[in-house]
C-alpha cells in the first residue's frame, strides 16, 4: 500500500464552462480539486469530470507543498477517464507507477484512495465490491460497467484509485445520493480499454450501435416476433440514421446476439460467465472503427451481419464538454441544435425545461431529413424582432414550408432566401423577417449585444457569405 500511496496525486483544475444561454461566451472560472494515481512514466489516470472544460491544471504529491503544471494527453468522457502529463517531468521522480489489477470479485475488500474536501492530505477508505453491473455514468448518461463499493466516495476523490492487493482495480467516479457510503469506480476493462486507445492511436470514444429496443419478456410478444420455439432476444425498435446499426439492422428484427454474446429477453448478457448485466457492457470492450458481429431474427430466418462501430449519433447528443456551444443569429433570432448542455441550463431540467425539448431528448428519432433538433432559444430584442420577443425555447419546424435538416442546412436555407423568410415554430407561432432587413439589422444587433460572430467558429466555412462581423 505503502507504494500506491506514493503515486497518488492531487488534481488542481481551473474550469472555465460554456454559457449555453449566451452561447458565444463563457462562464466565470472556478477552482475544483480531484485525485488521481500515477500509471507509467509523466502519466497520471484520472477522472474527465475532473479535468473536463479546464484551462489550467496542476498536480501536488502526497505531503508535498508545491504544485506541477499538468495537461491533458487523453480523454475518454464516455467512460470517465483522463491521462495527464506534466510539464515538467520530472517531477515525478522517485514515484513508482501503480500498477492495473484485474475486475474484482463479489466481496472482495478495496481502499479508495484520494483527496476528498473536509482536508488536505491523503485519505483511504476501505469496502468491499457490492455489485458489478451495467450503471449510467453521470458524466456521460452512458450505460456502461461499473463496479459499486461500500466506501465513501466524496467530493475531491474522483479520479482517485481503487486498490486491492496492492493493485489498482479501479478509478472512483460518482457516488450515489440517495445512500450512505455507496461508490462507483470506473473497472479495469473499461481503463485497459481506454489506455490501448491512447497507445494506438485509436478515438477513445465508446461506440453505439444507435439503436432502441424494447424486451421481449412477454410470452405473448416473444410469439408475435417469432420466438415461440425457444430463443431469447430483443426487439430493435428504432435505428438511428448515421449510426452504426444503419443500412445494417432494421425495426422489426430481433437482436438474438451481440459479439459472441446471447442477449436474454430482458437485454442482458453473461459477463465474463460471471456476471449478469445490460447488453451494453459488450460495446465497452470493443473500439470505434471495429467491427462487431451481430446475429438477428427477420421475418422468420436467423441472420448473421456485422456492424462496423461509431461514436453515438443521435438526434440529441448527450454531454458535450472541452467545446464552444454551436450557434447562429439571424436578424436577433438565435438558433442552436438541442443537446443536453442546452437543457441543463435549468435547474432540474427533467422536471423545470420545457417538456417538448425533454421528450425530444428521450423520444426524439435521427433520421435523413432530421439530423439534428434545432431550437430558438431566444430573441434578441431590434426594431425587426418587435413581437416577436416571446417566441423562445421552441424546436423549428420549417424555413419557408421546408424542414431544415440541421443548423447548417438552415443557415444555408435562410442566406439563400432574398425576399420573406418564414420560421415556423412548435406552437403554431411563427416568426417573419425581410431578408434584406435582416442583412442592414445583424450588424447592429451584434454590436449592441457584444457577440463577437454571427455563428459559432465550427459553422465558419470557407463556401458561403462567412460571419457578419460586430462592426
Amino acid at each position: 500500500m505503502r507504494v500506491i500511496k506514493a503515486a497518488v496525486v492531487k488534481v488542481f483544475a481551473t474550469i472555465q464552462e460554456p454559457d449555453y444561454s449566451s452561447p458565444w461566451q463563457t462562464r466565470l472560472a472556478e477552482q475544483a480539486t480531484g485525485s488521481g494515481v500515477v500509471i507509467g512514466p509523466n502519466q497520471v489516470l484520472t477522472g474527465a469530470h475532473v479535468v473536463a472544460n479546464a484551462t489550467f491544471i496542476e498536480l501536488q504529491k502526497i505531503h508535498e507543498p508545491d504544485k506541477s503544471i499538468a495537461r491533458v494527453l487523453a480523454v475518454c468522457h464516455d467512460s470517465d477517464l483522463a491521462l495527464l502529463e506534466l510539464e515538467d517531468a520530472s517531477f515525478l521522480d522517485g514515484i513508482d507507477p501503480a500498477p492495473l489489477g484485474e475486475l474484482p470479485d463479489l466481496e472482495d475488500r478495496v481502499s479508495v484512495l484520494g483527496y476528498p474536501v473536509g482536508g488536505e492530505e491523503l485519505s483511504v477508505t476501505e469496502g468491499v465490491v457490492s455489485r458489478i453491473e451495467v450503471q449510467c455514468y453521470s458524466h456521460s448518461e452512458r450505460y456502461l460497467m461499473a463496479v459499486t463499493v461500500d466506501a465513501a466516495i466524496n467530493d475531491g476523490n474522483s479520479g482517485g484509485p481503487v486498490v486491492m492487493d496492492g493493485r489498482v482495480v479501479g478509478i472512483a467516479f460518482q457516488s450515489m445520493d440517495d445512500a450512505e457510503n455507496v461508490g462507483e469506480m470506473v473497472p479495469t476493462p473499461l481503463i485497459r480499454h481506454f489506455l490501448k486507445c491512447v497507445k494506438d492511436g485509436l478515438n477513445p470514444a465508446i461506440p453505439s450501435l444507435s439503436i432502441a429496443w424494447q424486451t421481449l419478456q412477454n410470452p405473448v410478444m416473444r410469439m408475435a416476433n417469432g420466438l415461440a420455439n425457444g430463443g431469447s432476444g430483443v426487439l430493435v425498435t428504432h435505428v438511428d440514421y448515421g449510426g452504426a446499426a444503419s443500412g445494417v439492422l432494421q425495426v422489426g428484427d430481433v437482436l438474438l446476439n451481440l459479439g459472441g454474446y446471447s442477449i436474454a429477453n430482458n437485454g442482458t448478457i453473461l459477463f465474463d460467465e460471471s456476471y449478469r448485466m445490460a447488453l451494453h457492457a459488450v460495446l465497452g470492450m470493443h473500439f470505434v472503427g471495429q467491427d462487431l458481429s451481430v446475429q438477428v431474427l427477420r421475418d422468420g430466418e436467423v441472420l448473421n451481419l456485422t456492424v462496423n462501430l461509431k461514436a453515438p449519433a443521435h438526434l440529441v447528443p448527450m454531454a458535450n464538454y472541452d467545446k464552444d456551444p454551436t450557434y447562429f443569429i439571424y436578424g436577433g433570432v438565435i438558433f442552436q441544435p438541442l443537446t443536453l448542455d442546452y437543457l441543463e441550463e435549468w435547474s432540474m431540467w427533467h422536471q423545470k425545461a420545457p417538456r417538448e425539448l425533454v421528450q425530444t431528448y428521450y423520444r426524439g428519432v435521427r433520421t435523413k431529413e432530421q439530423q439534428q433538433y434545432v431550437v430558438v432559444t431566444q430573441i434578441l430584442a431590434d426594431r425587426v424582432t418587435v413581437g416577436y420577443e416571446n417566441i423562445s425555447e421552441q424546436g423549428v419546424l420549417s424555413i419557408n414550408g421546408q424542414q431544415p435538416r440541421d443548423l447548417r442546412h438552415l443557415i444555408e436555407m435562410v442566406e439563400a432566401e432574398e425576399g420573406l423568410v418564414k420560421i415556423e415554430v412548435t406552437k403554431g407561432m411563427s416568426i417573419v423577417l425581410q431578408a434584406h432587413q435582416v442583412a442592414e439589422a445583424t450588424p447592429r444587433i451584434l454590436e449592441r449585444y457584444r457577440v463577437p460572430l454571427d455563428r459559432s467558429k465550427d459553422l465558419l466555412t470557407p463556401q458561403g457569405r462567412g460571419p457578419l462581423p460586430t462592426s
